[in-house]
């Protein structure tokens, strides 16, 4: 089984700034006045794909596979907070807490009107999470969908739980597409092949900007 990827875009914070978001100065003040380091970086790695590309009409009518390990997490947090403390949950924290927010967030920004389906994947596998997006491609159901990763920084309150990772945040959009062109970047799904590269996201991300995929956004 193989997929294609023909370009890609990111968003990266440093070590010495892990919760840096992005400014997104291309949306209206209210609309992201509220929005957090995951939803921020959802959306500047998918403008990446979009903004100022020749493809631009075609890429909004693609459908979006999302996936994160954690999704909203500083959110959940502030949401358990307010349980334990106050014993309430305020509605607004609430409803953009959960974890298809991301690319839901996305697609509104952007107007992309094809779908969004949000992935989790166990145990943080990150391969199983690309089949899975794939799988439309690989059925002939879809010929290009949008790909995209993302996890926020995880707040410090968690360093005392199994589990915890100090990572920099990181998000990445691409276009995956059951197509081979001139350009594109030969992905194949079948084990060990794919372990190799997508051992993780950041794996996976190393591999694109060194097996010469064309990096469109940061």
């Amino acid at each position: 089984m193989k997929i294609f990827i023909t370009k890609f875009a990111t968003f990266k914070t440093s070590a010495e700034n892990p919760s840096e978001m992005p400014k997104l100065p291309y949306l209206d003040s209210l609309f992201k006045r509220r929005l957090s380091q995951v939803s921020r970086m959802t959306i500047e790695a998918v403008h990446g794909l979009i903004d100022g590309q020749p493809d631009e009409a075609e890429v909004r009518n693609l459908k979006m596979v999302f996936t994160s390990f954690r999704g909203e997490i500083s959110r959940q947090l502030k949401i358990n907070r307010g349980l334990v403390e106050d014993a309430d949950v305020m509605p607004a924290n609430f409803s953009i807490s959960v974890f298809n927010t991301p690319p839901a967030l996305a697609t509104i920004a952007f107007k992309m009107k094809a779908g969004y389906t949000a992935i989790y994947p166990a145990e943080d596998d990150f391969a199983s999470a690309l089949v899975s997006a794939s799988a439309s491609l690989l059925c002939g159901a879809d010929k290009k969908i949008i790909f995209v990763y993302a996890d926020e920084y995880v707040p410090e309150e968690y360093k005392n739980c199994p589990g915890y990772t100090d990572k920099a945040a990181l998000a990445f959009a691409c276009i995956l597409s059951s197509e081979k062109t001139e350009e594109a970047v030969e992905i194949s799904l079948d084990e060990p092949e794919l372990s190799k590269i997508a051992l993780s996201p950041e794996s996976f991300l190393t591999y694109l900007e060194t097996a010469g995929t064309v990096h469109v956004g940061q």
